[in-house]
């Protein structure tokens, strides 16, 4: 266990969010998605996996230390749900307010049509699986920057 870290954070996972760069897109996945073999076509070539947590839970903790990008509208981004592209399923609201929490103020996601997703996550810098079992617990975020000390 390290001081100041979220303990939800395996060392695969902190590697990864500390070697992406700004604008690097990181997948967070429920466990219907097909992470697997997805993840084979990322920067990294392979699959974390945060399996224990909820989607919410695993994005609270990986928003504790990874800066969501502030130049871009999709700085972050569900899964539309297909044939209901609006609406917001209660795992979505979760990661919504875990955004919301992390940023200091609301900052909505983008909906992302279902197989365009699939087409952004095979570009990802990477994919990490939770244990999520709701449907469409799938999330894109973008990596931002941490500023200089004044």
């Amino acid at each position: 266990m390290l001081k100041g870290i979220d303990h939800r954070l395996n060392a695969e996972v902190l590697a990864c969010l500390r070697a992406m760069g700004h604008g690097d897109v990181l997948i967070v996945a429920d466990g219907n998605f097909p992470s697997e073999s997805i993840a084979r076509a990322t920067v990294t070539g392979q699959l974390l996996r945060m399996e224990n947590l909820t989607a919410g839970e695993a994005v609270g903790a990986i928003l504790s230390v990874l800066p969501l990008d502030t130049f871009v509208a999709d700085f972050a981004g569900r899964m539309e749900i297909v044939g209901a592209p609006g609406e917001v399923p209660p795992v979505q609201a979760e990661v919504q307010a875990a955004i919301d929490a992390a940023e200091g103020r609301p900052r909505p996601m983008i909906g992302i049509e279902r197989y365009a997703f699939y087409d952004l996550a095979k570009t990802a810098y990477a994919v990490i699986q939770t244990g999520e079992r709701r449907f469409y617990g799938c999330f894109m975020f973008r990596k931002g920057v941490i500023p200089p000390e004044a």
